[in-house]
């Protein structure tokens, strides 16, 4: 079970580094150029439940082995 534990950690941690960084690229191109802040924002939205999806998935299969 503490393989398990280790595989869902990995996966969480994964999702929390690239949630950041998509936080971190669209708050850089909301400064850049501020007239397409709503556009930046959906896809971000899109990018990260993409992100928490593939996570959730890495989560319940490592808990499944």
């Amino acid at each position: 079970m503490s393989l398990a534990g280790i595989g869902a950690g990995l996966a969480a941690i994964g999702a929390g580094i690239g949630i950041g960084k998509i936080g971190a690229s669209a708050v850089e191109g909301v400064a850049r150029q501020p007239e397409v802040a709503s556009k930046i924002q959906t896809m971000m939205l899109i990018a990260a439940a993409l992100i928490e999806g593939a996570a959730l998935f890495g989560i319940v299969v490592a808990f499944l082995k």
